[in-house]
């Protein structure tokens, strides 16, 4: 599934009808029965349905919506909530031909007291702005809009709830709260945005016939990372495959104050699949953590104040890759370790504290041939591009691209929605994972899977969008199996990763 900005939808959605000479009230008829469909598969015959329909292709693809309903036999009113001479093209014959099957429609503009006109619907289907709307509504759509919001019938909305801006980087606007939204073509930005997925509630995806080559034409770069994908590109294991096949990580960091970080690290990348780990840390830390991570072998490093100190004396070679950061601090005598460790020879996964370090020494990823894949939650990216939180919170997709695509690395930005980002500008969305990931050592976790997937055979975007894929399932299966949101930890994500693998 592609994610689109408004200008790429418009398009995507231009070629169709110009290049490959596809009838834009064909693609019109297509997006309504889907949605017809769905819609029916939702509802009874005895609830009473009002379409909202404006101008455009939204209110086209309404009176789409209305006349199939109509004739599977629902009752349907049809409420337009723009003049006449705003209805024009194909969305015009596709009210004429709702008309001529006989179908109710009002006009908002005949109606005295629109709240008491909706509260006799059961459901309300919103097709009124589509993706073209710019900046905060105006009257009587503005007042309309929270008077849906008002309802408790079930709201479901066309494309995009109107209102809704379809970019990332809008912070105000006044849009419908829709319960479920049947997004048409491709996945709009805003539907991964913090302050604006709830709007979408639900949603789902579907296709009208809009031709591969459509998309290939924009040589798109953002896709939702689904279950299809992770199936597809996920390697298997050979029956006289070893330890050593699997990758031998490294992983560096740790704190007498932050030892448990380590060993949820460590033990991930093991349950995810690597054939050998080892854990750079403080004699204290392995003494803690041992137990914890009896598959995994153990280097000791020199301590101050219970923290690393310098690192020259780490061992890279032998080593398929290497992650550093997690517990580790931030004592300014730890900051060497990430310096040295930037001269490694293998890819280099920097997460937690190992980031905070990085700060103040971004220029060693210039100097880096091999990959480099940072891990930040919103504040860290926040922190290493000088923004606020609220600032990446907004755009998202543009700040991870920038830092990528700027110092030739791959991000990985955590969040609800977690944005994977190569060194050229692509991007992909994982959306898998649930409220219950939001505790402390869940970052921790999926570093450790992220170097075990880095290892296996597979591109490194590849194994950064399954870590995320993996990751995220896992909380997921434990959720509907054994778990709830409040009481999963990060150390039970571990063990759900053989759930993932098990149903996969």
């Amino acid at each position: 599934m592609y994610i689109v900005t408004a200008k790429e939808m418009y398009d995507i959605d231009q070629f169709s009808m110009d290049r490959v000479e596809m009838d834009g009230s064909m693609l019109m008829e297509n997006a309504g029965r889907e949605i017809a469909q769905r819609v029916s598969a939702m509802i009874n015959f005895e609830q009473a349905l009002c379409i909202l329909v404006g101008s455009g292709n939204n209110g086209g693809d309404g009176f789409v919506i209305a006349r199939t309903l109509l004739n599977m036999g629902y009752k349907v009113t049809v409420l337009q909530v723009v003049e006449d001479k705003k209805i024009v093209g194909h969305a015009a014959y596709h009210k004429r031909l709702y008309l001529k099957c006989d179908g109710i429609l009002k006009q908002l503009n005949e109606i005295n007291d629109v709240q008491e006109e909706l509260n006799k619907e059961d459901v309300i289907v919103d097709a009124i702005i589509g993706i073209g709307v710019k900046g905060d509504l105006r009257e009587p759509l503005y007042s309309l809009v929270n008077q849906i919001n008002r309802l408790d019938n079930l709201v479901l909305s066309v494309d995009i709830p109107s209102g809704l801006p379809t970019d990332e980087g809008v912070a105000d606007f006044t849009a419908v709260q829709a319960d479920h939204t049947f997004v048409i073509g491709a996945i709009k930005q805003t539907a991964f945005i913090q302050h604006t997925a709830p709007s979408y509630g639900k949603w789902e995806c579907i296709s009208i016939g809009f031709p591969q080559a459509a998309f290939k034409q924009l040589e798109m770069e953002r896709k939702v990372w689904t279950k299809a994908a992770f199936q597809r590109t996920f390697p298997e294991r050979s029956e006289y495959d070893h330890k050593g096949d699997h990758g031998k990580g490294l992983v560096i960091g740790g704190s007498s104050n932050m030892p448990g970080a380590l060993g949820l690290t460590t033990r991930a990348a093991l349950r995810s699949g690597a054939g050998l780990v080892t854990a750079a840390t403080t004699d204290s830390v392995i003494q803690r953590i041992a137990s914890f991570c009896p598959e995994a072998t153990f280097v000791t490093v020199p301590e101050i104040n219970g923290h690393l100190k310098y690192g020259n004396d780490i061992d890279y070679k032998g080593f398929d890759a290497l992650a550093i950061g997690i517990g580790l601090g931030r004592e300014a005598a730890s900051r060497p370790v990430i310096r040295h460790a930037a001269a490694a020879k293998i890819p280099l996964i920097i997460d937690g504290d190992g980031l905070t370090h990085l700060k103040a020494d971004l220029e060693v990823l210039d100097e880096r041939e091999e990959p480099v894949i940072l891990t930040p939650h919103p504040g860290e990216m926040a922190m290493l591009l000088d923004l606020s939180v609220k600032d990446v919170l907004m755009r998202p997709f543009h700040y991870a691209k920038k830092f990528a695509t700027d110092h030739g690395v791959y991000v990985v930005l955590k969040g609800a929605f977690t944005v994977i980002t190569d060194p050229n500008g692509k991007q992909a969305v994982n959306t898998t994972g649930n409220a219950g990931l939001a505790k402390g050592g869940s970052g921790d976790v999926l570093t450790g899977i992220i170097l075990a997937m880095i290892m296996q055979k597979q591109s490194i975007f590849e194994g950064l969008c399954n870590a995320c894929f993996v990751h995220g399932k896992s909380a997921d299966l434990l959720i509907q199996e054994s778990h709830s949101q409040h009481d999963l930890l990060a150390s039970d994500v571990i063990e759900g990763l053989s759930l993932v693998y098990r149903t996969f």
